[in-house]
């Protein structure tokens, strides 16, 4: 059979929330790329639910926050946590949290946290994707290995539909092809860290009016405690008829033929006498490990491809996103011609250590959920076991509030250390997880206030380079940063700014910002403006 030969600007392999946010990404900065998905592209089993802020400041970006909003999770549902033997047993305490509806906008960002389970998200993206008239996805479609050279990455794959071959010729290629990836197999990286933390197994579940039937108000989460300890945790999907539980345990309970999911979703519920229908069943493998590598050459990785965590704190997905806001205006910037040599090296160096530390704050989190000790009369009618219930759901209450208020944790990493970032001698601000505190110090995501009502600072990054100007001497000043810029056809684009709001986050004359929403440079003047360009395109 013929071999079908096609080429792209970016071939992405995975189309997960990942892969597809990188394509509607490059599509939003006129980039075409080809999403590679082996399976049918159908969400069966929804891994990934809550959205954070900070994703939501890109799906604002990119124009879907709305939808997202709009996806079907209803506004009123609270979100609240509650730790209990089962949803018809006994309650050991309660977090209350408000419903999305009632949840006040942060005072650092024009968004807030949002929940849209995969298979509302994908179609999401995917309808993006089509409507912005860039960018295709290929189906059932196996990535058998690639190559590469100096200019070009040749990617050889096989169309599942019709068994027939077919080569890709892409100037760069992105695995998001999550754990066990196949691009980051062909590179030779290897995954670093702790390989194994338990195993546990998810089974989907609908039992429409299920909180009724419990007698239980709203919750996102259960944490089933019994008399071993946390063994597992019932998560809303839908707000209304879908639930997960995850039950915690080993390789061996975990025999696919004998593992029991109808006794299990039974000991999650404490009754036998409400209806439910299991809907799938996904075993998988709890871990920390962050790849060595971020890429090779033309050839890069993002998502799980890199990074494995646990699933405590929902940031998974969301480090995925960051990964796609730091890497698709690099790819932008050496498709177009005007990024430098240093720029894709400079991603492994930005991105690894946020996913070292997400990744360890997860752990942290997984480790605190299993944390109450061994109580054998737990379960009984006694008052020795209500204080029990009492003294454990107090202690799980105080140690996990550290997860559900984690807003440094999703909006406070920053790139210090980069080399695409100049440094203005300024000491840094505290990189504590439950605690944001916005600052525009170089490498920082670069702060949000409102210019006028429904827009944000944020509203003016993106497409290329943005350079705030406080002032009529900022202003002056600025026109030299343009010509260097268009000098090297880096885009750039410049704003006056009046909002005194604004001037005091920011805290200096001129702030040049990345197109991800990172500072790269503040100062005073732009005498050294030829130097700092060619420094944050990655010339220098």
């Amino acid at each position: 059979m013929t071999e079908e030969v096609l080429s792209t600007p970016v071939a992405i392999v995975g189309a997960g929330p990942v892969g597809l946010s990188l394509a509607l990404d490059l599509a939003w900065r006129g980039i075409d790329a080809m999403v590679l998905e082996k399976e049918d592209g159908h969400v069966t089993h929804p891994r990934a639910g809550f959205v954070s802020v900070r994703t939501m400041e890109l799906f604002r970006r990119w124009g879907i926050a709305q939808a997202v909003r709009e996806s079907g999770f209803p506004g009123d549902f609270a979100l609240s946590i509650e730790f209990c033997t089962s949803l018809a047993g006994h309650t050991l305490a309660r977090d209350e949290y408000p419903a999305l509806a009632a949840m006040p906008l942060p005072e650092w960002s024009p968004e807030k946290k949002q929940r849209c389970p995969q298979h509302w998200l994908d179609p999401v993206l995917k309808r993006a994707l089509w409507d912005s008239g860039r960018g295709t996805i290929r189906v059932e479609t196996r990535v058998d290995g690639f190559e590469q050279d100096a200019e070009h990455v040749l990617i050889r794959a096989t169309d599942l539909r019709r068994n027939a071959p077919l080569a890709i010729r892409a100037d760069y290629l992105v695995g998001c092809d999550g754990a066990g990836s196949t691009i980051r197999t062909g590179l030779g990286i290897e995954m670093e860290g702790r390989g194994h933390l338990n195993y546990s197994m998810s089974v989907l579940f609908s039992c429409p009016g299920l909180l009724e039937q419990c007698g239980k108000q709203a919750a996102e989460r259960f944490l089933l405690i019994g008399p071993e300890g946390t063994w597992g945790n019932v998560t809303v999907i839908d707000g209304r008829d879908v639930w997960r539980l995850t039950v915690y345990g080993t390789a061996a309970k975990f025999d696919m033929e004998a593992f029991d999911a109808r006794a299990w979703v039974q000991r999650a519920l404490g009754t036998d006498r409400i209806a439910f229908e299991v809907v799938s069943i996904l075993p998988w493998k709890r871990a920390e490990l962050v790849a060595g590598s971020y890429g090779r050459g033309r050839v890069l990785l993002a998502g799980d491809a890199v990074h494995t965590m646990s699933p405590t704190g929902g940031m998974g997905m969301n480090t995925g996103l960051g990964d796609v806001a730091d890497l698709g205006w690099k790819l932008q910037a050496m498709i177009e011609g005007w990024g430098g040599p240093a720029l894709l090296p400079a991603y492994t160096q930005e991105r690894q250590p946020v996913a070292v530390r997400n990744a360890a704050y997860s752990t942290h989190n997984y480790k605190t959920w299993v944390s109450p000790p061994r109580c054998e009369y737990l379960l009984e009618d006694t008052a020795q076991a209500e204080a029990a219930r009492r003294e454990i759901g107090e202690q799980m209450k105080r140690a996990t509030q550290y997860e559900w208020q984690s807003w440094g944790l999703q909006m406070g990493y920053r790139y210090d250390e980069s080399p695409l970032c100049v440094a203005d001698g300024t000491p840094p601000v505290p990189d504590e997880y439950s605690r944001y505190e916005q600052t525009a110090r170089p490498g920082a995501r670069a702060p949000h206030a409102w210019l006028e009502p429904g827009r944000s600072t944020l509203d003016l990054f993106g497409r290329g380079f943005t350079l705030l100007a406080f002032g009529d001497g900022a202003m002056a000043e600025a026109a030299r940063f343009v010509r260097e810029a268009d000098r090297r056809g880096m885009p750039l684009a410049v704003h006056r700014i009046e909002s005194g709001q604004a001037a005091r986050a920011y805290g200096a004359p001129l702030v040049l910002v990345r197109p991800d929403g990172h500072v790269a440079w503040r100062g005073a003047e732009a005498r050294d403006a030829a130097r700092i360009v060619d420094i944050v395109r990655g010339a220098r």
